[in-house]
């Protein structure tokens, strides 16, 4: 009995696709509506507010390159037996860190789960 390749279905497509889109959305208003802009920064200097405590929280993920590791955690984990909420979870990830300064594992992730539609997916109905 062959086994199909992982190919979602046109309503889990458009879920992927819609969060995916959602994801990208956010990381770039993050890069350029708050870590990119110096005065925003400024005005974060002795302020509590809830706009620097998630401006801090980015910089210090892509910092320590967060979206890229779990892109790539996520897109080797999706390799190795395709699911689809994995799949989610590693094309957001990819999606933010390419954007948010991880460019370098996310863009790798991101190919490793192009690579991955074409793994034989065991829910898939010959």
């Amino acid at each position: 009995m062959a086994r199909r390749s992982f190919h979602p279905g046109p309503h889990t497509t458009l879920f992927i696709v819609l969060l995916g889109g959602f994801a990208l959305g956010w990381a770039i208003y993050m890069r350029y509506a708050l870590v990119e802009q110096s005065s925003v920064g400024l005005a974060c200097i002795g302020v509590e507010t809830a706009t620097c405590h998630t401006r801090a929280l980015v910089i210090w993920l892509f910092g320590y390159s967060a979206f890229g590791i779990t892109a790539l955690v996520a897109s080797i984990i999706q390799f190795i037996r395709p699911r689809v909420p994995i799949f989610v979870i590693g094309a957001m990830a990819s999606a933010a860190g390419v954007v948010l300064y991880n460019n370098n594992l996310a863009a790798l992730a991101a190919g490793i789960l192009l690579i991955s539609l074409d793994r034989p997916w065991r829910r898939a109905k010959a």
